[in-house]
């Protein structure tokens, strides 16, 4: 059986102008980074486009794997195959998981996006870019105080973070400015991962240059030692940081295997960021195609509840319909299967791990009023009694499955679900959310841990509740729940349907350039940590020049 890198290497490309004639843009319309990658200006793409917007979200994640991407890339060559004009949507990876344990965010099989080695490794340095920005607002944070510090900022109270786009526990917390004077104001500082940052956050989030501008310069760095906040504005830094991101803010466009257009631009972690693609890229994908499919990070109470109440209320998106993606051994995992166990059948965990899916399908359509469809990825494992169960437990709620072979078939076994897709978005809907924004950020809080992950209550941390009452004076803003993905609550082992838990909110941290509070859950952190084997171990490049170990 040939790996994912070996079955991307199999299949000759089509130069990236080719793709992108297919989409009506002329060569000058591009950024070629090469044969096979190009930016797009999203200045250059007709207006008249608007296309219909497909949201693959999944059940909580489990080590058995679930194939979101995999499943997004092989219904948009399914639309295509259907002789639909389908556009895919994606987030770019970040290099932590890559060297860590997640992997990369290609898809799999034959439904993966190319050229899946560069898309993997450094792409066409968006997240590179969003780091220098960072570090550069960071940098000027502490040189305005060695300089004088005219504002009176309160080193004790700086607020921003460095960030690096790998996973780095040792700099989670440290002291910077050692060394003497010349080094800097000695203070407790700290990095968060590249994709967890606020930067990421408004990159994603901004709608054009302008828009982009505005949301850098709100950035909240520091406070006085008066506790009058300051902002990036305030020490000059959003116009430098937007020449930083100019380039990179034109969305990125790809191919899947089967020569499927795929626009990959920006990439938030959903478990502790707000988990979605950027809203140029969904927006340029829209004017683009007839439909549009994107996917959310992790399962739907984090990626696709963000995707909802976050991205599509700041940037007025609504989806036509919502694909939730499972297996069977998957749901044999939340049934209290191990991993070593799942290709045995067993119906009374599969029973117990349907839950999980079901709570997540009454999510899209109780919540947020969307039509679903169940995507489940077959495995060669699958028994007849198995996926009779769990159609016949989404049938009781008239919801349908949708059998996916597209791992093995590409857009081929993505052509059943792209039917019941089509036949989804003519249905009509209004799109609801899990909270009114003019609720207080502690009411948000409540409403999505009660309605969305089935809470029976929330705690608060000595301290958080008055600082919500503080933010909520800074006008009405969404929340991002920063949680564990592998729950429904805020306990990674509580997997299944849990009941009658609390979710403890122990931080939270104003994200004014993004425009929303990030309140932080369990044991949920920003920078995350390596493996005790990392991914990174079986990486290497040959003296060809060919990479090898990568997935």
């Amino acid at each position: 059986m040939m790996t994912d890198i070996e079955i991307a290497r199999s299949v000759k490309p089509q130069k990236i102008a080719q793709i992108a004639a297919e989409l009506g843009l002329d060569p000058e319309d591009l950024e070629p980074y090469g044969h096979y990658k190009a930016k797009i200006d999203p200045d250059k793409v007709p207006q008249s486009g608007n296309g219909k917007l497909i949201l693959v979200t999944a059940i909580n994640p489990t080590p058995a794997g679930e194939g979101k991407t995999t499943v997004s890339i092989g219904l948009a060559d399914g639309l295509r195959r259907l002789g639909k004009k389908a556009v895919l949507a994606l987030r770019e990876p970040s290099l932590g998981p890559v060297f860590g344990v997640k992997g990369g965010a290609a898809g799999g099989g034959y439904a993966q996006v190319i050229p899946m080695e560069d898309i993997n490794l450094h792409f066409t340095g968006d997240l590179h870019a969003i780091t220098a920005a960072n570090n550069l607002l960071a940098a000027m944070v502490d040189n305005h105080i060695q300089q004088g510090n005219a504002l009176g900022i309160d080193p004790r109270r700086v607020q921003w973070r460095r960030c690096m786009d790998m996973n780095d526990r040792q700099l989670r917390d440290i002291l910077s400015g050692l060394g003497g004077k010349g080094n800097g104001m000695p203070r407790s500082d700290g990095f968060d991962i590249t994709a967890a940052s606020e930067v990421m956050a408004v990159f994603c989030l901004a709608s054009d240059r302008k828009d982009l501008k505005e949301r850098l310069q709100r950035i909240v760095v520091a406070y006085t030692f008066a506790g009058e906040p300051v902002t990036a504005a305030d020490l000059h830094a959003q116009g430098a940081m937007a020449a930083l991101l100019d380039t990179a803010l034109k969305p990125n466009l790809v191919q899947t295997l089967e020569g499927t257009p795929a626009l990959m631009h920006g990439g938030p972690f959903a478990n502790i960021a707000h988990g979605c693609n950027s809203v140029i890229a969904t927006r340029t994908a829209l004017k683009l195609g007839d439909y549009c499919v994107t996917e959310a990070g992790f399962g739907a109470d984090l990626g696709a509840e963000k995707f909802l109440d976050i991205k599509c209320r700041m940037a007025g998106l609504a989806p036509s319909a919502v694909v939730v993606v499972a297996t069977i051994r998957a749901l044999k995992c939340h049934g209290g299967v191990p991993k070593t166990e799942l290709g045995k059948e067993n119906p009374d965990a599969l029973k117990l791990g349907i839950g999980n899916l079901l709570k997540h399908v009454e999510n899209m359509r109780s919540v947020y009023s969307l039509p679903v469809v169940v995507a489940l990825n077959r495995f060669a494992t699958d028994t007849q009694e198995e996926l009779a169960l769990v159609e016949k437990a989404l049938r009781a709620i008239d919801v349908n499955v949708s059998l996916c072979d597209v791992w093995a078939k590409g857009g081929e076994g993505g052509m059943d679900l792209a039917r019941e897709v089509l036949r989804l978005t003519e249905q009509p809907s209004q799109l609801t959310f899990a909270y009114p924004l003019e609720e207080t950020l502690e009411n948000k809080i409540a409403l999505i841990a009660r309605r969305v992950y089935g809470a029976k209550d929330v705690a608060f941390a000595a301290g958080v509740k008055t600082q919500l009452r503080k933010l909520d004076k800074l006008g009405p803003m969404p929340v991002c729940m920063a949680k564990t993905q592998y729950s429904l609550s805020d306990d990674p082992k509580r997997v299944g349907r849990p009941k009658d838990f609390t979710v403890t909110v122990r931080q939270v941290r104003l994200s004014a350039g993004a425009g929303f509070v990030v309140a932080f859950t369990g044991e949920i952190i920003a920078m995350p940590g390596l493996p005790k084997v990392p991914a990174a171990e079986a990486i290497d490049v040959t003296d060809a020049g060919e990479i090898v170990g990568l997935f």
